[in-house]
């Protein structure tokens, strides 16, 4: 059996931060005795990912996500736990790692900004000690996936936010890495950028089986590039699976939409006590048009009952998109 490219057991980190009362004499103090409180942003997140893959990494804000790429690309050392990638204890951050590895963050810049994209890639071209036929065929493959011939000799402060994103994609790759990390990569884009990127991660990820592991609080950069979800709150794991399962785990309802084919006062009455299940819920109604929330379980039978009850022209029974299930994850922690 292959060995996972990603293995991550028990990884924690906790942050000392400094704490003090304001004022000039609590600063005066705190000098003198300073005073800290623990903070866990990771607790205890354990995870395999396969050669090839592409995970989403997602959660809401301050839930641990970049703190564990951080730790994965060596930035972090961890409180405690371990983590192999590719072979390697990130940490350590030996070359031959680094080598292997690629990170881009939506709100950091490697590129010089007052020479052309090109030079910049010359310069971590030498740093990689990528030969030169390869650098050549590498840079030629990138700039047609990512259409971006017109940019080369432009300096970067000149670019377009999306243009430098593109620049920023191709830096990271130059030296054909075995796993990117990506850290809000659509960050600010506009939605027709987003998914020019989108595409080409989705391309580029089928021809070189790059590992990818994403965050994004755009779902729409999960639901284009990653079939399989790792959902991180307050520092743990919550979920591990395929994103579809997502729903089924975490709200455990459906959405019945039903279309009549004739106006009617209300059909109100009979998705009470008329249809004998508790938990089933109103959410739009209209004339010849109607949202049900059904627990999953009854699901077939309310389905069925409806149809005998009202004129149906069309009924529809589905998952609960996958943005409210992230809402209602986000909302309930916030709370």
């Amino acid at each position: 059996m292959t060995q996972p490219l990603i293995q991550v057991q028990h990884l924690t980190k906790t942050y000392r931060v400094p704490v003090r009362p304001e004022g000039l004499s609590a600063s005066l103090k705190s000098l003198l005795n300073p005073q800290y409180s623990e903070v866990t942003a990771v607790q205890d997140v354990s995870f395999d990912i396969e050669a090839g893959a592409m995970v989403g990494l997602i959660g809401p804000n301050g839930a641990g996500k970049t703190t564990t790429l951080k730790m994965l690309s060596g930035l972090l050392h961890p409180t405690s736990g371990t983590a192999t990638v590719a072979g390697h204890t990130p940490w350590e951050r030996h070359p031959s790692y680094l080598r292997r590895i690629s990170m881009v963050m939506g709100n950091k810049s490697q590129m010089l900004w007052d020479i052309p994209p090109m030079d910049s890639f010359r310069v971590l071209g030498e740093i990689y000690a990528v030969p030169p036929a390869e650098f050549r065929r590498t840079v030629d493959e990138l700039i047609a996936l990512l259409d971006m011939q017109e940019l080369l000799t432009k300096p970067v402060r000149n670019l377009s936010l999306g243009e430098r994103m593109k620049c920023e994609l191709t830096a990271s790759l130059l030296h054909r890495p075995a796993v990117l990390f990506l850290d809000e990569p659509t960050l600010g884009l506009d939605v027709s950028m987003q998914l020019r990127l989108r595409r080409f991660l989705a391309e580029y990820n089928q021809r070189s089986g790059v590992t990818v592991i994403l965050t994004s609080h755009y779902m729409a950069d999960v639901l284009a590039l990653c079939p399989r979800v790792i959902l991180i709150h307050h520092g743990k794991l919550l979920y591990d699976g395929e994103l579809n399962g997502l729903a089924r785990q975490l709200l455990p309802f459906k959405m019945l939409r039903i279309t009549l084919n004739q106006e009617t006062d209300s059909p109100l009455p009979l998705v009470g006590e008329g249809l004998g299940v508790r938990g089933v819920e109103i959410i739009e109604q209209d004339a010849n048009s109607l949202t049900l929330r059904v627990p999953r379980a009854d699901a077939p039978a309310v389905t069925a009952q409806l149809l005998q009850t009202l004129p149906v022209a069309d009924l529809t029974v589905e998952d609960p998109p996958i943005e409210a299930v992230i809402d209602q994850v986000y909302s309930e922690g916030a709370a």
